[in-house]
């Protein structure tokens, strides 16, 4: 083994443990506290949905180990195991070359990876969801969603992966900069387009019909100053009973999304709070800031990989003895993860700010009472963890932890 192929598998090692550590340390914590209520949350929490969300969120971590281990095999069986070399030389040996050689090659270790993890999905769905109570997705449905994101990726995800391969080979040692032109304007055109041309494929969305919920939700938009097409129901109860809502698009595709759910369990007061919360992200131009550090940390990863594309030792880091444009986009794709990985708290940190900004514009347009009630229903109807490990919540929640939140909105007000 050679030296920089040692220091990818302890790498890929390091993290996989840490993983592994941070999800036992989440096991732990919610276990151990699995039968006693918060006391701000007494009242309003029942013991038995307090342990129902104890006993979900340990399942969700007991299939979550499973994943990261088999994840991390992948990985080392793709690189070098030789996984990456055996299917690229199928191809080879078969005439292809070029772009199609690249398309074909990825398509294989992207499908196989896929279908490798496809049975922890269906677990995830059909035992884990189904056995808190929380799906509602037929099979027809998950196998035509399934059918449909695969028929998305072929038409969309294909030609810009095979523009960049022709890029990678053609365009000079600044391939990277086209690239990124390309794949920054394929993101811009996407994010417009999603709500008004792909969501409807997946779900029906349709204007708020309850007269009561419509006036507050028009009073509350008129307030904020906001113009968008509107505010929509999404029919999320066809596969889940979990509430949500969110906010899509830019220019004039801009939409705010309540599932049915969530509109059906809150009240009008609470769905009002919750909608200004959505609101608040927009108006303190969160998704914007969002979308630019994206185009340029996605720029630097482009330049990064641009250089490393002429270095040997990349490659054969990885177990690669066949330098290509295709192998570097799929050691690239294996790589950077584990190097984002250690910053991933700095990006969760960062959106539990937003998460904060945007419930402060909330209670400045609602009453903060009821936007606490309804992220305390949501905790208690989605079985949310009231007790996370605070070293697993600081590394990964985007959201920030139910006891601070709440305690931040129930504060007397300045």
């Amino acid at each position: 083994m050679t030296p920089q192929v040692f220091a990818f598998v302890a790498l890929l090692a390091l993290v996989t443990v840490t993983r592994l550590w941070l999800l036992g340390r989440q096991r732990s914590a919610v276990g151990r506290a699995r039968d006693r209520v918060p006391a701000e949350f007494a009242d309003d929490v029942p013991l038995a949905a307090h342990q129902k969300a104890a006993d979900y969120t340990r399942a969700k971590i007991g299939i979550g180990g499973v994943e990261t281990i088999l994840e991390a095999g992948v990985a080392l069986f793709i690189t070098v195991g030789g996984g990456f070399a055996l299917v690229d030389g199928f191809f080879r040996a078969h005439g292809l070359d070029g772009v199609a050689l690249g398309l074909a090659v990825i398509a294989v270790i992207g499908g196989a990876s896929a279908l490798i993890g496809w049975p922890f999905s269906l677990y995830q769905t059909f035992i884990i969801e189904a056995r808190f109570g929380f799906n509602r997705t037929s099979w027809a449905l998950y196998l035509a969603d399934c059918a449909k994101a695969l028929l998305l990726a072929l038409v969309l995800g294909a030609p810009l992966l095979a523009v960049v391969l022709w890029l990678m080979r053609t365009a000079g040692e600044h391939w990277w900069l086209y690239a990124w032109c390309v794949w920054f304007g394929f993101n811009v055109v996407l994010l417009w387009a999603y709500p008004a041309f792909i969501a409807p494929w997946f779900n029906r969305f349709l204007p708020l019909t309850d007269e009561t919920l419509k006036a507050k939700v028009e009073a509350l938009i008129a307030r904020c100053g906001f113009s968008s097409r509107g505010v929509f129901v999404m029919d999320g109860s066809r596969r889940s009973s979990h509430g949500n809502a969110y906010f899509t698009g830019f220019g004039r595709n801009k939409r705010i999304v309540l599932f049915d759910t969530l509109v059906s369990r809150l009240a009008p007061e609470e769905v009002e709070a919750v909608l200004a919360h959505e609101l608040g992200h927009y108006r303190l131009h969160h998704i914007r800031q969002r979308l630019i550090v994206s185009a340029l940390t996605s720029l630097a990863a482009l330049a990064l990989l641009g250089w490393l594309t002429r270095e040997p030792l990349f490659f054969e880091a990885f177990g690669v003895a066949l330098p290509s444009a295709h192998a570097a986009l799929v050691i690239f794709s294996i790589a950077a993860p584990l190097c984002t990985f250690w910053i991933t708290p700095i990006a969760a940190v960062w959106s539990r700010r937003h998460e904060f900004a945007a419930d402060e514009f909330a209670a400045a347009y609602t009453p903060a009472s009821a936007l606490a009630r309804a992220l305390v229903n949501l905790y208690k109807d989605n079985a949310t963890s009231l007790t996370p490990d605070a070293v697993y919540s600081f590394f990964y929640d985007s959201h920030p932890p139910a006891r601070i939140r709440i305690a931040r909105l129930r504060e007397p007000a300045p």
